[in-house]
């Protein structure tokens, strides 16, 4: 239940009780109440003018740097991307093409780009980089391609597409009489996972390879049969394609099961190269073609499990781990230049840093310290470009060599929204909670923060709930902090970083020991002296609605809750979310002994709940749809706890995805949160 969002906030509406505050809160509210926020702080208006980086790629010759760069439409409540260029050391930074997820050509002449396109909808364009830079739409796709790749000689590009199916259920209607309108056709469902959240229905369709001329032309589908093909990887021959799936009679029932294949181009051959039960994922082959990268474990019931790093020879064999030690999941892995070794992205405690591995299995890091570091591009002359973030800088692009790794920024595409600001400052803290459990979070501060005041805190709870919240910057907890709340954010027991054994520590017991560990850092940070605890807040989307509505469920603390897109009914709803993994959480089905799965939901501690919790959700929601939010807004009226439902629309799992929308969010919270300046009384009498 991985959400994708991030929140903002807005003026909030006060209660007649503001007069109880604490003169420096009551200020605080005072500007809240007309609207205004500091001038040097950041406001969410400045939302507005916030762009984003992402996927650098150099150039052969490593003279120039690719790059997409998004900024918010502000008429149209969308977000809009180019594809920037800049020099190597960042000069000459500009706007090349309207469009993202450019790649070079192999011999730097052209490059491949995704942008809209005839007859609608996103197509793929080349341009050509000379001083003419004519860009030709290649393709006239029906449906959005995905994973450009060029083949090594540059002639063919590579692309997965989804191709829909047919309706193979004929029943023999009569011919409607001239001028009838009858109802449309009902929907045929016949496969396990039939829907997806920001996808809708699956059902008539799979994910396919294909290929087309460079300089245009018909795509050619590659792969074919009743199972999808994803990845668009080509060895270096150009002759073969190396792609992930489960080519399998009872593919569709399978938990965390999938094999690497190379696909032949000319003749769509499948050749499978991985056997084993388990996972097995993201190949790379290596330059010379005789090696692939992947990542992958051995078949487990853990609700979390770590990957490693294996290399196999191209044909298969000899296949064995390298960072089996390391126990934690490599990404974005890049063969060294000179075929001896791998270089992968890994997220361990709070941080995401580039470590490398030998073919004899050595590993050790690459760079160091608390940031978000994610390296997309390695070139020839063993220069890396990524995109990196701290507690106080956003994400801009960096390039460094690996052999001496010493960072340089770029970009700086915030730099005139944040100047003059006063940020928030970000603590890391560890603790000990339950069982003995060390626990990493975050206290994140407000500009000029006086350690003798009194602040209201907020509690912000990740989803997943496998997932890790990391030190990078934050416009959303920035926001709030501008407002002077304190927030707190942890990575309770579950939370990926802190290898598997700490992963799974929730196994059938979600949610509840992270729970403690949520509770141990709320009174970790009242023990530092400058929290007001009778103005402490908690919410969270997905995982994290899951465990707001928990812990209004377990305490009475908080003065205020929002539980945003949760899971309330465990046994409703590992049948209506977009797939079956969630059955595989729990020791038995449902049916054969429902007492885990009503342990474990919320709303079998309604009767408990005294404090004030709002709800919002996306209507399109297929992850956690909004008919668990419906039962526990129901639930907590017929008690009469106060509530409120915010169903937000355009948008699927979470509440931010349309700008306008982040801002709905950020502001609903603190509205909400300013009605309640005191928690409910008396004790939750059941555990």
């Amino acid at each position: 239940m991985r959400a994708v969002f991030r929140l903002h906030r807005v003026p909030g509406v006060l209660c007649a009780a503001v007069s109880l505050l604490a003169a420096p809160f009551a200020a605080r509210s005072a500007q809240a109440q007309a609207g205004t926020t500091p001038k040097d702080r950041l406001t969410i208006a400045d939302y507005f003018d916030w762009e984003e980086v992402a996927s650098p790629a150099l150039s052969p010759d490593g003279r120039q740097i690719l790059y997409t760069r998004t900024w918010i439409d502000k008429l149209n409540d969308k977000r809009e991307s180019a594809v920037w260029i800049m020099n190597a050391d960042g000069t000459r930074n500009r706007a090349l093409v309207k469009g993202s997820d450019a790649k070079w050509s192999p011999d730097g002449t052209r490059i491949a780009f995704v942008a809209p396109g005839e007859p609608g909808g996103a197509q793929i364009w080349v341009r050509y980089m000379d001083a003419e830079g004519a860009a030709t739409q290649i393709t006239r796709l029906t449906e959005t391609p995905a994973d450009v790749e060029w083949s090594p000689d540059g002639k063919t590009i590579a692309f997965g597409m989804l191709v829909r199916g047919t309706d193979p259920w004929r029943i023999a209607m009569p011919a409607a009489p001239r001028g009838a309108k009858w109802t449309e056709a009902p929907r045929v469902v016949t496969k396990v996972k039939y829907r997806a959240d920001r996808q809708g229905f699956l059902e008539d369709g799979l994910r396919q390879l294909f290929v087309v001329p460079a300089d245009g032309g018909t795509p050619r589908q590659v792969s074919s049969g009743e199972w999808a093909s994803n990845g668009t990887t080509w060895m270096p021959d150009g002759k073969s394609l190396i792609v992930t799936g489960l080519r399998t009679a009872d593919a569709e029932y399978a938990w965390r099961e999938s094999d690497i294949y190379r696909v032949d181009v000319a003749s769509g051959a499948f050749t499978q190269l991985t056997r084993r039960k388990g996972p097995d994922n993201n190949p790379v082959p290596s330059p010379d073609g005789k090696l692939i990268a992947y990542t992958g474990y051995d078949s487990t019931d853990a609700t979390w499990k770590d990957a490693a790093l294996y290399v196999m020879n191209a044909d298969g064999s000899g296949a064995h781990a390298l960072t089996e030690k390391l126990d934690r999941t490599p990404s974005g892995m890049l063969w060294s230049p000179d075929g001896t070794g791998v270089y992968f992205n890994v997220e361990s405690e709070g941080s995401r840093n580039l470590y490398y591995v030998t073919l004899a299995g050595v590993v050790k890091p690459v760079t160091k310290g608390a940031q978000v570091l994610t390296v997309s591009d390695l070139g020839k002359n063993f220069m890396a470009v990524g995109v990196n973030s701290s507690s106080m800088k956003p994400n801009d692009i960096v390039t460094f060599d690996v052999r001496t790794p010493v960072l340089k920024q770029l970009t700086d595409v915030n730099g005139d929204v944040l100047e003059g600001k006063s940020l928030a400052t970000t603590e890391e803290v560890w603790y000990t909670s339950v069982d003995g459990f060390k626990i990493q979070g975050w206290i994140v501060k407000p500009p000029n923060f006086d350690a003798k005041r009194k602040y209201p805190l907020m509690l912000e709870i990740h989803g997943g709930p496998h997932s890790m919240y990391n030190s990078a910057f934050n416009f959303s907890r920035q926001d709030h902090a501008s407002n002077d709340f304190v927030m707190l954010y942890v990575n309770p027991r579950g939370s990926t970083g802190y290898g598997s054994a700490f992963g799974n520590a929730i196994k059938n017991a979600y949610p509840g020991k992270d729970y403690d560990d949520l509770m141990a850092g709320v009174d970790t940070v009242i023990n530092r002296g400058y929290v007001d605890n009778k103005r402490m807040y908690v919410f969270g989307c997905s995982g994290g609605g899951v465990l707001t509505a928990w812990t209004v469920g377990h305490t009475n603390r908080f003065a205020a809750a929002a539980s945003m897109c949760p899971v309330i009914d465990w046994v409703s709803f590992v049948g209506i979310t977009d797939g079956q993994s969630w059955y595989y959480n729990f020791a038995k089905f449902p049916w054969d002994d429902p007492s885990e799965h009503l342990k474990r939901s919320p709303l079998m501690y309604v009767g408990n709940v005294k404090t004030p919790t709002m709800l919002m959700t996306g209507v399109n929601d297929l992850r956690t749809p909004i008919s668990q939010t419906e039962e526990f807004y129901e639930a907590l009226k017929i008690r009469k706890v106060p509530t409120a439902m915010i169903r937000f629309n355009n948008e699927w799992h979470g509440t931010s995805s349309t700008p306008s929308n982040f801002l709905r969010t950020q502001l609903y919270l603190r509205s909400w949160f300013d009605k309640y300046l005191t928690p409910p009384s008396g004790k939750v009498t059941q555990e």
